[in-house]
């Protein structure tokens, strides 16, 4: 395993670890959201260009749509939060609450 990788990975688990400890704010769990989609970008691209298949070029760009995809519900979901109460927090996502 090369440095390369091995720093990503590390990026991963330090974007999963701050999911797990800011789960409480939205625009924190979001970043660190970014976080890991980002590294498992640059791993996917690492991967892809040591392999020889040409089809294996298509991964990163979908998991990028994917990530932009992501990101812009997240920040709809945001701003929605933010505007009906005033915070960020999660625990105000329940959608029991009719």
């Amino acid at each position: 395993m090369s440095i390369t990788t091995l720093n990503i990975m590390v990026a991963f688990m330090m974007a999963l670890l701050g999911m797990l400890v800011y789960r409480s704010h939205l625009m924190s769990s979001l970043l660190c959201l970014e976080g890991m989609m980002l590294s498992l970008f640059m791993l996917a691209t690492i991967i892809s260009l040591n392999m020889s298949f040409t089809n294996s070029f298509m991964f990163p760009v979908v998991l990028l749509v994917f990530a932009a995809c992501e990101a812009a519900v997240g920040l709809a979901l945001l701003v929605m939060v933010s505007n009906t109460y005033g915070m960020d927090y999660v625990h105000n996502l329940n959608l029991l609450q009719c």
